[in-house]
C-alpha cells in the first residue's frame, strides 16, 4: 500500500491530538516558527483561502466491483474530529475484507488518510472518512470542493481483492474551492517536474522539531520524496520523512525531527540544515533522481 510513510500508531496518536498540535502552531506561537533561506531560493504564492459554507455532496456510488460497493452519503462536519465524507460499505461476498485508501487528495493535495475498516462477509457497515484538519490548514484548505480516493480491499492474508480503484466526490463548493495556497519559502529543489519548497522551521512541534516543506509534481508520475544525509547546525539526524505526491499533485509535509534525538546532540535551536533528497518512481522504486547536498538556514 502506497504512501504509508509513518507507523499507523504515531498517524494514530497524531490525529487524536491533531488539536494540540495545531494549537502549537497558531498565531500564537509565531516566535517558535521560523522561516528558511537559502542562497539563490525564491518564495512562491499569494493570497489566501476563504471561510467555508456548509458543504453537501450527492450520494455518490464510489466503488461497485469484486461484491465490494461503496457509497459516499454525506459530508459532515465535527468540531472535534473535523470534515468527514460518511460511506456505506456494503461486502456481498462470502470473505471478511478490510477497506481502506491507497491515497487521499483534497483539492490536489496529498492528505494522510487514516481509514480502514473490516466489514465481514455478508454485511454492510457505515464508516466516516475522516479529512486531517491539521494538515487542510497546512495547505491552506478552507473551502473542501473535491476529494479524489483511491480504495483498496484486502481480506486476513493481506491479499489485495482490488487496489488503487479510483473514485471522486464533488462536494457543493466545488466551483469556489481552494486549489492553491499561500506558499512562501526558499525554492530548495526545482528539477524533473519535482518542486520542493522550505517553508517554515517550527521548533514547538508535537514531536519535538520540524522542517515543513510543500512539494509539488508536474510529471506524469507518481513520485515518493525522501531525505538523506541530514544534518541539524552539523550534527547528523535521524530523519523521518517520505512523501508521496501522485502525479499532478501538491503535498505540504514536514520532516520530523524528535525531541529525544535533538536533546541528544544538544540542539535547543535550528540554525542550519542540510540534507540531500531522492526522488523515486512510487509504483516502480526506480531512482528518479538525487540531489546534491542542499543547505539552508532559519531565521
Amino acid at each position: 500500500m502506497k504512501r504509508k510513510s509513518k507507523v499507523l500508531a504515531l498517524a494514530l496518536c497524531l490525529s487524536i491530538f491533531a488539536g494540540m498540535a495545531l494549537g502549537s502552531g497558531s498565531s500564537d506561537s509565531d516566535d517558535n516558527t521560523k522561516s528558511i533561506v537559502a542562497t539563490g531560493g525564491s518564495g512562491s504564492g499569494s493570497g489566501s483561502a476563504s471561510s467555508s459554507a456548509d458543504v453537501t455532496i450527492e450520494e455518490t456510488v464510489l466503488v461497485d466491483q469484486d461484491g465490494i460497493k461503496i457509497t459516499a452519503t454525506e459530508y459532515e462536519s465535527d468540531s472535534i474530529w473535523g470534515d468527514s465524507i460518511n460511506l456505506l460499505i456494503e461486502n456481498n461476498t462470502d470473505t471478511d475484507y478490510t477497506i481502506g485508501c491507497d491515497a487521499l487528495i483534497v483539492n490536489n493535495f496529498m492528505i494522510t488518510d487514516l481509514f480502514a475498516k473490516t466489514v465481514a462477509a455478508g454485511k454492510s457497515a457505515n464508516e466516516s472518512m475522516y479529512l486531517s484538519s491539521s494538515e487542510l490548514e497546512a495547505a491552506g484548505i478552507d473551502n473542501v470542493g473535491q476529494v479524489e480516493m483511491y480504495f483498496h480491499a484486502y481480506d486476513d492474508s493481506y491479499d489485495n481483492l482490488f487496489s488503487d480503484v479510483y473514485s471522486v466526490v464533488k462536494t457543493s463548493l466545488y466551483s469556489n474551492m481552494d486549489t492553491s495556497s499561500d506558499i512562501k519559502g526558499t525554492e530548495l529543489y526545482n528539477a524533473n517536474g519535482i518542486k520542493i519548497i522550505g517553508m517554515a522551521v517550527d521548533e514547538d512541534s508535537f514531536w519535538g522539531m520540524s522542517i515543513v516543506l510543500y512539494c509539488e509534481n508536474t510529471s506524469d508520475k507518481n513520485v515518493t520524496i525522501s531525505v538523506d544525509d541530514l544534518s541539524v547546525n552539523g550534527f547528523m539526524m535521524d530523519d523521518y520523512f517520505s512523501s508521496t505526491v501522485y502525479a499532478n499533485k501538491k503535498a505540504v509535509d514536514d520532516i520530523t525531527l524528535f525531541s529525544s534525538d535533538l536533546e541528544d546532540n544538544g540542539i535547543e535551536s535550528i540554525e542550519t540544515v542540510e540534507l540531500k533528497f531522492t526522488i523515486y518512481n512510487a509504483d516502480s522504486y526506480e531512482t528518479i533522481a538525487k540531489s546534491d547536498a542542499i543547505t539552508f538556514n532559519a531565521q
